[in-house]
């Protein structure tokens, strides 16, 4: 796969410009009235579409292939449905004092949320890791996290979480799952098209996100969601996420090298089992939460930003690292200083 990058002269992605400026325009303008199921329903549908994207591009020969890589996989879903949730019921210890209660839900419940693949395996290949392993890895968890996802909230939310019923679990499956085995299904026909016309999906799926985070920030916005959070419990929210994605970023890195994976793998396990999916976590949020979804997904859509930008600087430095004997190693994920800092693509 050809290595991603873009400008140098570019201080900032452009397409954090467009998420921030998704935010700014719910806030000014959000979906209201009729214009708000309206929205909504473009929003489900977007996440269906990009999840067929997903099945249409994973390789069939692929996945079977990635399977025989079970070691990364197995750590990348330790890492993500293990680690996190473990790290998330720690902060427990911080509410009220740093965080209200609503707020720590919310982190919780983006700790049980599947890994990303478009932005895993973006970064692994700028990195110069496996990228193959990123795609699988990621896929995995995606579909893993349809059904590992609504039961973690079930054991670990409760009532916060509205509880697993045969019905949510039943419209998650319909616009993930589904999606996805349908694009498996039709690869046969679609691939040769979608290889084609690799540069415009990659907007559709980005433009897909966009909506999305539009659609629910217009919900928190006219529920007065802002009105709901002080700016120091915003300010200690993200003081705590930088602390849950750093010691992510350390235990990925450092743990895949005592587990003996070399370079290219341990990038991939970096990648992938440090981060969270909107994409997947926003239509779960909707369906687990109900009208409360919109607090509740708060700190998911601030760990987004912030993982992309802090990851978009470490593969960046992890790409100018020599390849032979991994002398770098030490070089983990960089000054710890750079955690908040930077830019990444979606």
């Amino acid at each position: 796969m050809k290595r991603l990058s873009w400008p140098r002269w570019m201080p900032v992605d452009p397409y954090i410009l467009l998420l921030l400026g998704t935010v700014g325009l719910a806030a000014l303008v959000p979906a209201r009235g009729t214009a708000a199921p309206v929205a909504s329903g473009a929003a489900t549908a977007a996440i269906a579409f990009l999840f067929f994207l997903y099945g249409a591009r994973l390789s069939t020969h692929e996945a079977l292939a990635g399977l025989r890589h079970w070691r990364l996989h197995v750590t990348v879903l330790a890492c993500t449905f293990l680690v996190f949730p473990a790290l998330g019921l720690a902060t427990r210890g911080l509410v009220p004092g740093l965080l209200t209660h609503d707020l720590y839900t919310g982190l919780l419940f983006l700790t049980l949320v599947p890994s990303t693949i478009q932005s895993s395996i973006a970064f692994t290949s700028i990195a110069r890791g496996n990228v193959p392993a990123a795609i699988c890895a990621g896929s995995f968890s995606s579909l893993a996290g349809i059904f590992i996802t609504p039961l973690l909230a079930a054991v670990l939310l409760g009532n916060s979480g509205g509880g697993l019923s045969t019905d949510s679990l039943v419209k998650i499956v319909l616009q993930l799952l589904v999606p996805f085995l349908a694009g498996q299904l039709l690869r046969r026909w679609v691939g040769g098209f979608l290889t084609r016309h690799r540069t415009v999906l990659g907007l559709v799926d980005r433009g897909s996100i966009l909506l999305v985070v539009y659609t629910a920030f217009s919900e928190g916005v006219v529920q007065g969601i802002w009105h709901q959070v002080s700016v120091l419990r915003l300010g200690g929210l993200l003081v705590v996420e930088a602390a849950l994605l750093t010691v992510m970023l350390l235990l990925t890195w450092y743990g895949g090298r005592a587990l003996g994976f070399d370079r290219e793998d341990r990038i991939a396990i970096q990648f992938a089992g440090s981060k969270k999916s909107l994409a997947s976590g926003l239509p779960m949020a909707s369906v687990l939460f109900g009208t409360h979804a919109s607090l509740a997904v708060l700190p998911l859509m601030l760990f987004h930003q912030m993982q992309l930008m802090v990851c978009a600087v470490i593969a960046k430095r992890r790409a100018r690292d020599p390849r032979p004997g991994d002398a770098d190693a030490g070089r983990a994920i960089g000054a710890p200083g750079a955690v908040g800092t930077g830019s990444g693509p979606g």
